[in-house]
Formats: structure tokens, C-alpha cells, sequence
């Protein structure tokens, strides 16, 4: 039998697929939020009936996180995001159908649901193929397709809005990509050890780092949800992403409309709306670029991503500074920064999972903080919906400075050391 040829540096191949993944994940999403204007036009929509629709997803998301987490714990990696991008690219594409408020929020339900376990899958993925001084690189390329599939989505769904007369064929043209992205994943992911085109010096690389992982007391060794909610360290990793998810859901969310308030019309407008992601791409890379320099310089990991965090933290202060401009200019430059920092802090909190625990509970650890961070999502959307149709968008902005300092202190706090 002829043995299939090996595939250089292949562990990046599947960093990528994770990446494409995540790009699509947010393309889906991002299709409502580009759309929103029109929509609420169409259907006069006030923002908090805008925001009825947002936290339909986000209660499937933050259910969906964790069972999705803990379903791909169970049924393995390769198997449980098939299963993930197979569900939500259906549910983007019967969001043609609705016909109002109550249809919109019932698909995207379905979405939310289908999409929450992208990033427990790919964090998971991360921690069977890349050593621990990659990994702060490799979970910064896949987050970073949030990003970029974000900073797509307009250009995209709007030039689709337009091409085709209506929404509609938005939602169904976006959902179809997961397709084939599906047919990518299952020909070339399978696990390091029994991967027909891995070189047997990658895999020897691989698993070496992973035997050591393995065996490191530091990391513990349980499993079930309850014994890990009696770690301090797991409750770090949870108030991380949850104090900041809903900074980054803000502008994923509403900043479409945030400008349009500004009275910056969304054809205008694409460009403002384009740095923010973009700069967030690039804090993904430097948050896992900077950790894994700081590693190879000698700090311990855990004492490598805290620095990133802190930076992190420190730096999305600086939204507040949106409050008292409405300059195009001035609002590109402010939430381009603010998500730059935004990035680079949350590809460590994704990272810290693989480093603080064994490969069996890692995508647990990830879906329980996701669901944190869709909980405190939800109630900041509710929030947001009525403060922005009663007051302004200023206390908002003032507020999702604040927060993420208070983020940094939750994870200096509890996780001290890779100790459980």
C-alpha cells in the first residue's frame, strides 16, 4: 500500500482550517449586524426590538458553549465542529425565511446555538497539534478570523443587499460557504497520532510536548463541571472572557448603528467600520506573538500571558474617548486601539485553557467562559437597547472602558500560579 505524502508544517494547515472556520462563523453573524439598518427600517424596529433579536443569540450562545464544549470533550474534535459548522450554516441559511421580530429572533436562536462551540472546538484543536510556545500564536490566527470575517461582512452584505435587490439572498448566499469549508475539515483533520500525512518528526514534536503537558502536576487532572468550578484558576480564565466579551459584542453588534447615530451613514461609514476589526486582527497576533517571545525568553507561560493581559486591559480604557467625538477619524483611531488591546487580551484568556489544564478538560475550561461571557453579553444588550433609545451611547462607552481593568485584576487575582 502506498503510503500518502506528508504535508510540511502541517499543524498550520489545521490552524488555518480553524481560522477559515471562524472567518465563516462571523461572516454569518455579522450578515444581521450589516443588515440592521435596513431591516429596522423594513420592519420598524426600535434598537431595544433590535436587541430582542441580538440576545436570541446570545442565549443559545451561552448555553451552547458549554454543552458544545463539553459534547466535543466527548465525541472528539474532528467530529464536533463537522457537527457545529454543519448546523449553523443550515440555520444562516433559513434566515431567509423569517417574516418578523418573532421569526428573527427564533433562526438566530438556531445560529447562536449551532456557532457556540467554534471556539471551544478550535481551542481544543490547538491544544492536540501545537506545543505550548505556539499555541499563543496558533489560537491568535484562528481568533483573528473573527476579525477578518467581521471586517468582510460589510463589503460582502452589502454588495449582495444591492446585487440582488433585498436581504434575503444575503442570508442564504453567506450560510452556503460553510459547506465547503466542511468538506475541507474532513479531508485533512484527524488527530496528531494516527494522521496519514504528518511527518514523523511533527509528530514526534507534538506529542513529546503533549507528554510533558500530560505530566505536569501543575495541570489538573479533573473533568467534571463542578470539580472544576472549585478552582480558583478556572474562575480567572470565566471573569477574563466574560468582562470583556461583551466590550467586543458591543462594536460587533450595534457599531453599525452606533455610526449611524453619529450621522454617519453606512456607505460612508465602511471604512470606520473596517479598522476596528482590522486592528483587532493585528492584536490577535501581537498578544500570541508577544507571549510566545516572552516565553522563549524565559518567563514562565502563565507569567508571559498575564503581561499580555495587562496591556490589554490598560489599552481598551481608551473607548472612552468615543463618548466626546464624532469625528470619523478620531472614532476609526479610538476603536481600532481599543480593539487592538481587546484582541490581544482575549487570545490569551482563549490560550490559558491549554496551558492551565489537560487536553480532556480544555474545551470544558473554554465553552464554560464562553457561556460566562454570552451571560454578561445578554444583560449588557439588554442594557444597551434602552440606554441608546432613552439616553445615548456615551454611558455605554464610559462603562466598557471601565470593565476590562476590572477584568485584569480578576485574572492577577486568581490565577496566581499554574497551581491548582
Amino acid at each position: 500500500m502506498i503510503k500518502p505524502r506528508t504535508i510540511p508544517s502541517l499543524r498550520w494547515w489545521i490552524a488555518g482550517l480553524l481560522f477559515l472556520s471562524t472567518v465563516l462563523n462571523y461572516i454569518d453573524r455579522q450578515t444581521l449586524s450589516v443588515l440592521a439598518p435596513f431591516l429596522k427600517s423594513d420592519y420598524q424596529w426600535t434598537n431595544a426590538d433590535f436587541a430582542l433579536i441580538v440576545i436570541s443569540f446570545r442565549i443559545a450562545n451561552a448555553i451552547g458553549q458549554s454543552a458544545g464544549g463539553r459534547l466535543i470533550d466527548r465525541i472528539g474534535t474532528r467530529n464536533g465542529l463537522s457537527l457545529t459548522v454543519l448546523w449553523y450554516s443550515i440555520a444562516a441559511m433559513m434566515t431567509s425565511f423569517a417574516t418578523g421580530l418573532k421569526s428573527f429572533c427564533t433562526f438566530r436562536f438556531f445560529l447562536g446555538a449551532g456557532e457556540a462551540a467554534n471556539w471551544p472546538g478550535a481551542t481544543k484543536a490547538v491544544s492536540e497539534w501545537f506545543p505550548k510556545r505556539e499555541r499563543g500564536l496558533a489560537v491568535a490566527l484562528f481568533e483573528s478570523g473573527g476579525c477578518i470575517g467581521a471586517a468582510i461582512a460589510p463589503f460582502l452584505v452589502v454588495w449582495l443587499y444591492h446585487t440582488f435587490g433585498g436581504w434575503r439572498y444575503a442570508f442564504v448566499i453567506t450560510g452556503s460557504l460553510g459547506f465547503l469549508w466542511l468538506v475541507l475539515w474532513r479531508l485533512l483533520y484527524h488527530r496528531p497520532e494516527n494522521h496519514p500525512r504528518i511527518s514523523e518528526l511533527e509528530r514526534d514534536i507534538i506529542l513529546k510536548d503533549r507528554e510533558d503537558n500530560e505530566e505536569d502536576s501543575s495541570k489538573s487532572s479533573v473533568t467534571g463541571w463542578l470539580q472544576l468550578l472549585r478552582l480558583r484558576k478556572t474562575w480567572g480564565v470565566i471573569f477574563g472572557r466574560a468582562l470583556i466579551d461583551p466590550v467586543w459584542f458591543f462594536v460587533a453588534d450595534w457599531f453599525v448603528i452606533y455610526l449611524v447615530s453619529k450621522d454617519i451613514n453606512l456607505e460612508e461609514g465602511l471604512l470606520v467600520f473596517w479598522i476596528p476589526f482590522v486592528a483587532a486582527d493585528l492584536g490577535n497576533f501581537f498578544g500570541g506573538g508577544i507571549s510566545s517571545w516572552l516565553i522563549h525568553r524565559g518567563w514562565s507561560v502563565v507569567c508571559a500571558r498575564k503581561a499580555v493581559v495587562v496591556f490589554g486591559g490598560l489599552g481598551m480604557f481608551v473607548l472612552a474617548g468615543a463618548a466626546f467625538t464624532s469625528s470619523p477619524f478620531a472614532l476609526a483611531a479610538i476603536f481600532g486601539f481599543s480593539m487592538f488591546a481587546y484582541a490581544s487580551f482575549s487570545t490569551m484568556v482563549l490560550t490559558l485553557p491549554s496551558d492551565l489544564f489537560q487536553s480532556k478538560s480544555v474545551a470544558t475550561v473554554s465553552g464554560l467562559s464562553g457561556t460566562a461571557a454570552q451571560i454578561g453579553t445578554i444583560l449588557c444588550t439588554f442594557m444597551i437597547g434602552y440606554i441608546s433609545d432613552h439616553y445615548s451611547f456615551t454611558p455605554i462607552l464610559i462603562v466598557a472602558s471601565i470593565i476590562p481593568v476590572i477584568a485584569v485584576v480578576m485574572v492577577l487575582t486568581l490565577i496566581r500560579t499554574v497551581r491548582s
